[in-house]
């Protein structure tokens, strides 16, 4: 799937965190587009998905324990996948939105947002 995928001209591929761990997915990732690794330290992700209980790796007696276990083998592998890497802390989405923008501007790979003209009134 991740192969047909990022095959499309254009969009945006959220992956699942253990799509890295295929060579061939983090080959394919990296040439085919722009890759952003949205990086969270494991206590952050802990806080976030503490009361989840749809996540079968986190079912363990010690989550947080996994998720650094998780952090430590994986970290690595999505710093080889992306050509950017973005600390999240708690930046709001748009934040976000605004720093992968930024990012792709500069690497000119997206032209600038420009504003709109103002708006003219008639006096």
């Amino acid at each position: 799937m991740l192969d047909e995928l990022s095959q499309r001209p254009r969009g945006v591929l959220s992956t699942g965190g253990g799509s890295v761990l295929r060579p061939e997915n983090r080959e394919r990732l990296r040439q085919r587009g722009q890759v952003f690794y949205l990086r969270s330290s494991p206590e952050e992700v802990f806080r976030r998905l503490r009361h989840d209980q749809n996540r079968p790796l986190l079912q363990v007696a010690d989550p947080l324990g996994r998720l650094r276990e998780l952090f430590a083998m994986r970290d690595p592998l999505y710093r080889e996948a992306s050509h950017y890497v973005i600390e999240t802390g708690r930046p709001t989405v748009a934040s976000l939105v605004n720093m992968i923008v930024s990012q792709l501007e500069l690497a000119g790979q997206l032209d600038a947002v420009t504003a709109p003209p103002p708006s003219s009134s008639v006096a």
